[in-house]
């Protein structure tokens, strides 16, 4: 079967037994990997392991595009060495180790709703979208999936605004929280009506609305300022794609608000933690509405396990998840430099074995 063959049945819920599975990895492991097995930096690792990589579809920046002058927003500090901004005008300032950085908001500070508004947003105007269902048919051709990477929501509009400073905007400010998000899901419906219309197979979108053990704020909060608008996204590009499906992440224990994700239009859940929710359960509950995506342990599994261990959870996961064919294998992030080499290999063999359903 090719990708685009499992994907299919994947989604349809159909039996097979050829498995799509991936993993990430973190830079420092990821050079490790590529030194193991002989692969140059331009080799790559998913096509190396098999592994499932859909092709990355997305809109074109206009050629003279002006950058939006985030840098004023950090006027009052001195910037240290080594960091920069992201595409929201994020300064992500270099950690003590690995790739970690410390983000700093550029709207830390400011004092009211017209600090909110004057903030340079950036848009998709003037965006080109022309190239994108050539791309699909190409990857279809060769018998690929394709996505396109949406955006987040919550997580980009605490990162401008400040963490701390935005969750209490939603209780003390809450229309300083709103227009944040709405500026943002503009942006976000642009990008999914583009990929529809481009007939893109699935919207990759999420965001971290959990912790280990509960959600980070109350439904009722989540449903008036963060569901709402994913909804308003997902109809966007179903109004234009309706089979198109529609891929979701959060860590965490996000199991209070799954019936309203499928209600709203999410049918691929990544990445379901074990270690924060009953993976058998989920299954049993949702098996008919979602794909669940990832369940092998980070925290857990892919660290600290044997590659033996490693093979035997991955073989139940396959057993108890899989008998459908709803299933996508998956450590539940990108694999931390701690991980042994020989574990992503006890994986990747696992999810490679063939077996009848």
């Amino acid at each position: 079967m090719t990708e685009l063959e499992r994907f299919r049945a994947t989604v349809a819920h159909e039996k097979h037994n050829e498995w799509l599975y991936h993993a990430g990895f973190t830079p420092d492991l990821e050079r490790r990997v590529r030194e193991r097995f002989g692969l140059g930096p331009k080799d790559s690792i998913s096509e190396y392991f098999d592994m499932y990589a859909p092709v990355a579809v997305g809109m074109k920046p206009p050629e003279h595009r002006e950058t939006p002058g985030f840098w004023r927003y950090y006027d009052d500090m001195d910037v240290p060495e080594g960091a920069r901004l992201d595409g929201f005008g994020v300064l992500h300032v270099p950690g003590s180790m690995y790739h970690f950085t410390h983000r700093i908001s550029p709207l830390r500070n400011a004092k009211k709703l017209e600090d909110i508004e004057a903030f340079p947003y950036p848009n998709l105007d003037g965006f080109k979208d022309d190239h994108m269902a050539a791309q699909v048919k190409e990857a279809h051709a060769a018998g690929r999936v394709t996505t396109c990477w949406i955006g987040h929501m919550y997580e980009t509009a605490w990162q401008i605004r400040d963490y701390e400073s935005f969750l209490i905007d939603m209780v003390t400010a809450p229309e300083w929280a709103m227009y944040i998000l709405d500026r943002l899901t503009e942006r976000n419906i642009k990008n999914a009506e583009a990929a529809a219309r481009a007939g893109v197979d699935f919207l990759r979108t999420g965001d971290d609305v959990a912790n280990q053990n509960t959600m980070m704020f109350s439904l009722d909060h989540w449903r008036t300022f963060i569901k709402a608008r994913w909804e308003k996204v997902y109809a966007a590009a179903r109004a234009i794609k309706p089979d198109i499906e529609i891929w979701y992440h959060s860590d965490g224990n996000i199991e209070a608000i799954i019936p309203e994700l499928i209600e709203i239009g999410v049918t691929i859940l990544n990445p379901v933690q074990p270690e924060c929710m009953d993976v058998l359960e989920i299954k049993r509950k949702y098996e008919k509405d979602l794909v669940l995506d990832g369940v092998i342990g980070t925290q857990t599994t892919m660290p600290f396990s044997s590659p033996d261990e490693v093979r035997a959870v991955v073989q139940e996961r396959i057993k108890t998840l899989g008998y459908d064919g709803a299933f996508i294998g998956a450590p539940t992030h990108v694999l931390e430099p701690e991980v042994p080499i020989e574990n992503l290999e006890a994986f990747v063999e696992a999810m490679r074995q063939k077996k009848g359903l």
